[in-house]
């Protein structure tokens, strides 16, 4: 019987799907651009590269040695499922997505067999780096593939394709394919001076300790206090999930073994401000790589060995941040979604750009369930789906943590003594399970309680590639009553601003709700809290109960008044002209940061499109939507001061130092990097 011949999607030469695939033998004879993956296995004891011997029978390269295995990308296959199947296929060695880094893509240009095969082939290039080299007795070679495999050391590698042995197959050193090699050169390199990058690193935080008093909190809530930590330390846990699938075991392993040396104290120090391998005030830059993660060991990985007791792996992590974080395949691009998308219904579309549900792969499910992993999610909807993506909501994705949560809120809520709180956390407890926020959401604004409670997924900042999926997140604290009556005219006037706007009245809303202002001072905060912290925000993001409810605002003074102390008058003393510094005052500090947050909640939300058609800002923006809502606020907010000085509602004395303390602050908000939304 014949073989069925491999179809190709055919690229642009920028890499972007056409829309045409093509048999592999016609894009090789006409030199279409298609799409790669090359993976290296790298044994980190021996610092050596496994390469294979391609099949003498192969119609490239034959019986010459090659990466460790590779293959195309068929028409409609993933990348990273095509680099954990190649890998399975060609040497018998199967492993989970956690294993595979990506760490560069190149594009290879060249014509070989006389004018008769023309590759022009984009190549996504991962590297699995195991503790020592797999026996040569674990492996099970495709014939048809791979005649023999070995191990060499990759500085002798790279020897050898510099000078062109033609018992290799060829790469240009002098181009792209060399970042293999520098990338191992400095991953491997002076602990020493990567202890004092940590350290500076570390040096532009400034630690506080918070000491809030409870005084006013019943005894009861002062119970419900102490199981809500616990609640939130669980809400962590899922925030971590979230950020990347293997920064869990990044970080108990980092955790684990940061007693050992001064490096992996740092090393542990600076994770744990940033929750993840990526460093948010370097735009977002690694800070670790592969080398320092975890370790799992895998026994049924390979063909069993005699005295061998399985693969020991690094748990992999990409050097560029994903965009899409942990909410979206890894390998998936804006086009395949949107594809995607169109072929749902209304009610999934409105799931898959929501903002409580995952994106997961059929084809990954299934190699997934074929190594036992649990991690899957709905594996079995594969039958009869057309594409290969599919959502998976919060309540679903998470609810192992989730059902923890859930029993702890219950109980915190059977614990305190307000009804407006135990309504707020049993409601929350049944969105956990329901993938339903709206009534919990309600009742977070409707929160009349001296112990203050924010708990859930609200923001979208980790989502840079659509702005669509939102972050687990808590905070607690105590309600500062006193200071809340004093900036209750913000609230009260939203209306108003709304109506001044400086833009046409066919995009102002003619029924913005106050929204209530809460001032509280901080206890305890977990989840996405990463990196400089944040001193207020304005909830919640939902379309929905913004039209209906408008939103509410929570000040958190105390870590406002560290912000002022520790990190914006040192930075007014360096960037601000000496004859406007007496202008930096606390109070024009914070109360342009509760304009800021109001101003979240007046212009255009909810919009209607040339077509007709409904939908909202954020949706449109996409990506591009935080930081353009950050910037509205900000400038908006130093718009309505000026607007309440002119109403006399704020004293003229705020004109000049609104100004300079503003500017002060935006010196502080860059250093958060150009990759973050504030920034």
């Amino acid at each position: 019987m014949a073989v069925e011949e491999e179809y190709l999607d055919v690229l642009t030469k920028t890499g972007e799907k056409t829309g045409i695939s093509k048999p592999r033998g016609h894009v090789h004879r006409d030199g279409d651009y298609h799409r790669a993956v090359h993976v290296w296995i790298f044994s980190e004891s021996t610092q050596e590269l496994l390469l294979q011997r391609r099949a003498d029978c192969k119609d490239s390269w034959p019986g010459l040695w090659d990466i460790s295995s590779a293959g195309h990308i068929s028409a409609g296959d993933s990348s990273l499922v095509t680099a954990r199947r190649e890998l399975d296929e060609e040497l018998g060695v199967t492993l989970p997505k956690d294993a595979f880094e990506l760490i560069f893509v190149f594009l290879q240009e060249c014509v070989i067999n006389d004018g008769n095969f023309i590759n022009n082939e984009f190549n996504d290039v991962y590297l699995v780096t195991t503790l020592a080299p797999i026996p040569p007795e674990a492996f099970t070679l495709q014939e048809t593939e791979v005649s023999a495999v070995k191990y060499i050391s990759w500085k002798e590698y790279e020897k050898i394709l510099a000078s062109e042995d033609p018992d290799y197959v060829p790469y240009d050193m002098r181009g792209e394919y060399a970042q293999l090699f520098n990338i191992l050169s400095k991953r491997y390199s002076n602990d020493m001076d990567r202890s004092l990058i940590l350290q500076k690193q570390l040096d532009r935080y400034a630690p506080i300790c918070i000491n809030t008093e409870l005084t006013g909190v019943s005894e009861a809530d002062r119970g419900a206090l102490a199981v809500l930590i616990e609640a939130a330390m669980v809400i962590d846990e899922v925030f971590y999930l979230q950020v990347w699938y293997g920064n869990p075991a990044l970080r108990d392993w980092l955790k684990e073994h940061s007693d050992i040396s001064n490096l992996d104290k740092l090393k542990w120090m600076y994770y744990s401000i940033n929750k993840s391998p990526w460093s948010c005030l370097d735009e977002n830059e690694a800070f670790l790589t592969t080398a320092d993660s975890a370790v799992k060991l895998l026994e049924k990985s390979t063909k069993a060995v005699p005295g061998w007791k399985g693969l020991e792996y690094k748990v992999a992590f990409p050097m560029i941040k994903p965009p899409g974080a942990n909410f979206y395949p890894t390998d998936m691009d804006k086009k395949e979604f949107e594809l995607w998308k169109s072929s749902l219904k209304d009610d999934q579309q409105q799931a898959a750009t929501g903002f409580f549900d995952v994106i997961r792969r059929h084809s990954e499910s299934i190699l997934d369930a074929s190594i036992g992993s649990e991690t899957l999610s709905s594996a079995q909807q594969v039958v009869g789906s057309p594409h290969d993506l599919y959502s998976v909501p919060f309540s679903l994705e998470y609810k192992p943590l989730l059902i923890k949560a859930v029993e702890l809120l219950k109980k915190a809520g059977d614990l305190t003594d307000t009804p407006s709180l135990e309504r707020l956390l049993k409601g929350k407890a049944d969105a956990f399970l329901s993938n339903d926020y709206y009534d919990s959401d309600i009742a977070w604004m409707e929160l009349d309680s001296k112990l203050d409670v924010t708990l859930g997924p609200y923001e979208t900042y980790e989502d840079t590639l659509f702005g669509y999926k939102a972050t687990f997140e808590a905070y607690i604290g105590i309600r500062d009553e006193e200071a809340t009556s004093k900036i209750k005219l913000f609230g009260d006037h939203l209306q108003v601003l709304e109506q001044n706007l400086p833009f046409d009245d066919s995009y102002k809303s003619k029924d913005v709700v106050a929204a209530p202002i809460r001032v509280m001072q901080l206890i305890y905060n977990a989840g996405d809290v990463k990196g400089p912290q944040t001193v207020a925000f304005n909830l919640p993001n939902d379309e929905r109960i913004v039209k209906e409810r408008g939103t509410s605002m929570v000040m958190m003074k105390n870590v406002s008044e560290a912000k002022f102390k520790h990190i914006l008058q040192p930075i007014a003393r360096t960037c601000i002209t000496e004859e406007q510094r007496e202008y930096i005052d606390f109070e024009s500090f914070f109360t342009h940061t509760i304009c800021h947050e109001c101003c979240h909640g007046i212009g255009p939300h909810a919009i209607t499109l040339p077509s007709g058609q409904k939908s909202s800002v954020r949706l449109e923006l996409q990506e591009l939507h935080s930081a353009l809502e950050e910037a509205k606020a900000d400038i908006v907010g130093l718009w309505a001061l000026r607007f309440f000085i002119k109403q006399d509602l704020l004293p003229k004395s705020l004109l000049k130092s609104m100004y300079v303390s503003f500017l002060a602050g935006c010196f502080r908000s860059i250093r958060f990097g150009l990759e973050e939304a504030h920034g």
